[in-house]
């Protein structure tokens, strides 16, 4: 739940802004004549900006409108999508087929909506020859780019380097056409 919102006898202010079950406005009434209306019509009476001048109260069925924000929520979290990240290993010396492999997993997560780290690690004295790395994850940016943007250019972290690949969502695809 977002706040907790004042109800009923909770409510302290001596006037409020009422407005009705059916959203209209009725104006500026004292908080014992705003409850006599709310009792009137069997639902309560809700505080829904307590920090206007007045305050503004809302005549309404508190329980259905928790309700009503509980099922929202729920619906909220059922089409929130989950980002995982997944990691492709590559060596700087890596042969075709080996490359293609690795190639095709990184495809694979990528098509299921994954971000791919795609990092690729010096062994010995293979640190010398950075630009060969380099190279190796070119070609994997290359070989994705109808499927994936690249977020981060190769660069190197202590004795690896890595590259970050974000897919091409559905949306973005219609964006460009």
């Amino acid at each position: 739940m977002a706040r907790d919102l004042l109800i009923n006898d909770q409510i302290r202010a001596k006037e409020v802004r009422l407005i009705s079950e059916k959203g209209d406005q009725v104006g500026v009434k004292p908080r014992a004549e705003a409850q006599r209306l709310a009792d009137a019509a069997s639902m309560d009476l809700v505080l829904m900006s307590p920090g206007a001048k007045p305050p503004v109260a809302r005549i309404m069925d508190y329980g259905k409108y928790k309700f009503d924000l509980q099922k929202k929520d729920r619906e909220a979290r059922k089409k929130q999508k989950t980002v995982s990240l997944k990691e492709v290993r590559l060596s700087p010396t890596i042969e075709e087929n080996d490359f293609n492999t690795k190639l095709n997993n990184a495809r694979k997560f990528l098509s299921k909506g994954d971000k791919v780290k795609v990092s690729l690690r010096f062994k010995g004295r293979a640190i010398t020859h950075k630009e060969i790395g380099k190279e190796v994850l070119d070609r994997v940016a290359e070989a994705t780019k109808d499927v994936a943007t690249v977020i981060t250019r190769p660069k190197m972290d202590g004795r690896s380097m890595f590259l970050m690949l974000d897919p091409i969502n559905a949306k973005d695809n219609k964006k460009k056409k």
